[in-house]
């Protein structure tokens, strides 16, 4: 007997549907509730008890939400595509699995200690008690893992305002994080969240008398509101990374490396390539490259033009094609793209719209200048001082660090592709929230702490 996988895809959506309803199940919220201010009181109770545990437990509970994301990456990957309409399964999975495997646990709460004639003083990281999140719809499920790991090790409980476009993917995710501490010995509602969440019901977390500290993954509008709130604020905020490269790189690799960074996740990361500026003596060799690696390039200028008008609407990428494929793009211009597809190049200007709009999406407009001082002064610009992430290709130390001192980005990836510089292929733990407006940089438990000092006077020094 055969059966039809997508009567079965069916019916495990409308499973995973029942899951994130609006009606609570019998055996309880699992962290999800009707309004901010229920959610958030039941942050608070979750968080007193939380921190009457070991770092030990608290290690157990984080290691329950690795585990969550490792056993339904997939589950949250194809929802998310289904849900949204953005991005692809393939590489949602590997960000889900990232997220899950390289966000730093209790491990990143550091103690720093000082002794002398006059005693000793230790300097711990400690809470701050429950926290306001608001996550994108463009990394739902990853930012949810990410930020719960880091703000649970941390020792707070946090109330999500997801995205409502990622709504039932948000939310299953919470539910089962909740799921997940709960068996691993940890309170109900560390993680809760509105199962209705609106703009109305970010205000009402933002302003709420005990959330005490507000962390916002998004672009500027969201972050500029969590910074005027009054509230210790974390702002991850919009990027328009600019890839260089000079006359020394290695053009072979460059080209596939730029398409590969560009092409995850059809280029929602923040941190992905969204211009390139390339020496006019190597640019034929780079595009060779490019191509060779799945990019198909527009040179008809009227096709150009109608591929802006299309993807770029008052100065801001056009939301329907956000996250979408190549060779959807391409079809709307009337181009069928062959098979293999997997972004849109062409040559343009520095100030043309598509290099300066973070079009988030596999459009990758090319610019051409004559030496690499121009590229890194165009670079500057064009990445709006966001201070986000840029990279550059290069086997001259001397640019690399020319370009590195001008853009000042918190990322900066050399020689690779745009994703390393959250852990894919690259060293060091992950995030999901970036967060360049405030300077915190790559996000960690310890960034979600309060720093506090606890001094020993004239004892405990044995040296």
């Amino acid at each position: 007997m055969t059966v039809d996988a997508k009567k079965i895809e069916s019916i495990v959506r409308k499973i995973l549907e029942e899951m994130t309803g609006e009606k609570k199940s019998q055996d309880g919220n699992h962290g999800l509730f009707e309004d901010v201010d229920d959610a958030v009181a039941a942050a608070v109770v979750a968080q007193k008890q939380l921190i009457k545990l070991s770092l030990e437990q608290r290690g157990r509970l984080v290691e329950a939400i690795r585990q969550v994301g490792r056993d339904h990456a997939e589950t949250f990957a194809r929802m998310a595509v289904e849900e949204t309409g953005m991005g692809n399964v393939k590489d949602k999975i590997a960000k889900n699995l990232l997220a899950a495997n390289k966000t730093p646990g209790i491990e990143d709460l550091v103690t720093d200690a000082f002794s002398g004639d006059d005693g000793l003083t230790l300097v711990e990281l400690s809470p701050y008690g429950v926290i306001g999140a608001i996550t994108p719809t463009t990394n739902p499920t990853e930012t949810i893992i990410n930020n719960s790991i880091g703000m649970i090790a941390a020792g707070n409980s946090v109330v999500y305002s997801p995205h409502p476009t990622s709504r039932k993917t948000s939310l299953l995710c919470i539910e089962l994080i909740n799921k997940a501490i709960v068996k691993a010995g940890g309170p109900e509602n560390l993680v809760t969240s509105v199962i209705q969440p609106s703009l109305e019901q970010s205000k009402k977390l933002m302003a709420h008398k005990d959330v005490k500290m507000l962390v916002a993954t998004g672009g500027p509008g969201v972050v500029k509101a969590v910074l005027s709130s009054g509230k210790k604020a974390i702002g991850a905020g919009a990027g328009n990374p600019p890839a260089v490269v000079d006359e020394t790189a290695n053009l072979e690799k460059a080209g596939k490396d730029i398409i590969d960074g560009c092409s995850f996740d059809n280029n929602l990361p923040c941190t992905s390539e969204k211009e390139v500026i390339v020496v006019e003596s190597v640019a034929d060799y780079l595009v060779f490259y490019m191509k060779k690696n799945g990019a198909y390039q527009l040179t008809d200028k009227e096709k150009i033009e109608e591929l802006t008008n299309l993807v770029v609407k008052a100065g801001h990428a056009n939301k329907d094609f956000v996250g979408k494929s190549a060779s959807y793009i391409l079809k709307q211009i009337g181009i069928e793209a062959p098979e293999g597809t997997r972004v849109v190049i062409m040559d343009v200007p520095g100030d043309h719209p598509l290099v300066t709009t973070e079009l988030m999406m596999p459009v990758l407009p090319i610019v051409r200048v004559e030496n690499v001082d121009q590229a890194i002064e165009l670079a500057v610009k064009v990445e709006h001082g966001f201070r986000h992430t840029a990279v550059m290709h290069s086997k001259n130390v001397d640019h690399l660090t020319k370009f590195a001192k001008a853009i000042q980005t918190t990322i900066f990836v050399k020689n690779g592709p745009s994703y390393a510089g959250i852990g894919v292929g690259g060293e060091g733990y992950t995030t999901f929230t970036i967060a360049g407006p405030t300077g915190e940089g790559l996000t960690s438990a310890r960034s979600f702490c309060r720093r506090r000092k606890c001094v020993l006077v004239d004892g405990l020094s044995i040296r």
